[in-house]
């Protein structure tokens, strides 16, 4: 087994705006090779504690802790484009650094895009823009991924492609992965650790014990903890014919029926 390597860690850090406290007593590490994924409702916190992670957003108190030297590649929630502005596929993945055509035509084949350098991204529906932001992200060669809601405006089948693509990427490029993400059936399947925010941590762990923790339940209902036990179940791995686990895989499209 390979040695882990914690690449960031905050430690009870809070955030607080003029009388309101946004993030309280915040303690989350990541390791090499983790998908880590944050869950909470809207105004939890989550965004921000994303920004205070990749030092655009300030803390009043605790501290973030990085790897010395971490490169870290960052996909944001919204990206506004004015629709007047000509803008190639090519000059938007250079827009902070310079690559080569091959490695620009490599990231892009990496997230299923081949030959789109020339096209206009405004002729991109959202499902490959958000591919596109994934290719930029990779061409820094993170060792870390920082993706905050990374399905936005795509479908529920582009959201199950997207994930995969994602933890594809984890193992190509040997990069950890934080995640914030609304889709819970889908993503926790395939993630390694799950912080459940509320402004501050409610609770944390492996997904099937987040899904039953009693603020997941008050956070999300029975319903939803109820509907990812049987996603989890189904989707988060293989069974070989000696009964071991396999590897992880999201949409896997023969779930196996029998009781663990």
């Amino acid at each position: 087994m390979k040695n882990k390597t914690t690449l960031i860690e905050a430690v009870n850090i809070k955030i607080k705006r003029e009388d309101q406290v946004i993030l309280d007593g915040i303690d989350l590490s990541v390791e090499s090779g983790e998908i880590v994924t944050l869950i909470g409702p809207n105004g939890a916190g989550k965004s921000t504690l994303v920004k205070a992670l990749l030092g655009l957003e300030e803390i009043n108190s605790g501290s973030i802790k990085r790897k010395p030297g971490l490169v870290v590649g960052y996909q944001a929630q919204r990206l506004e484009i004015d629709a007047t502005l000509p803008l190639t596929v090519r000059r938007f993945l250079t827009l902070t650094l310079s690559r080569p055509d091959i490695e620009l035509e490599e990231s892009l084949e990496h997230v299923k895009l081949g030959q789109s350098l020339d096209k206009s991204i405004h002729v991109l529906s959202g499902g490959e823009m958000q591919r596109v932001q994934l290719a930029r992200a990779i061409l820094r060669k993170p060792e870390l991924l920082i993706l905050d809601e990374p399905t936005q405006n795509v479908d529920i089948t582009g959201a199950v492609d997207l994930y995969r693509l994602i933890q594809e990427t984890r193992d190509r490029i040997n990069c950890a992965v934080i995640m914030v993400s609304h889709d819970l059936n889908v993503v926790m399947s395939g993630t390694s650790r799950v912080y459940c925010l509320n402004n501050h941590i409610c609770c944390s762990g492996q997904p099937a014990e987040v899904s039953q923790h009693p603020e997941f339940l008050r956070l999300f209902g029975q319903n939803s903890a109820d509907m990812l036990a049987i996603y989890t179940h189904h989707h988060d791995h293989n069974h070989g014919p000696a009964g071991e686990v396999l590897t992880p895989a999201w949409g896997d499209e023969h779930p196996h029926d029998h009781a663990s």
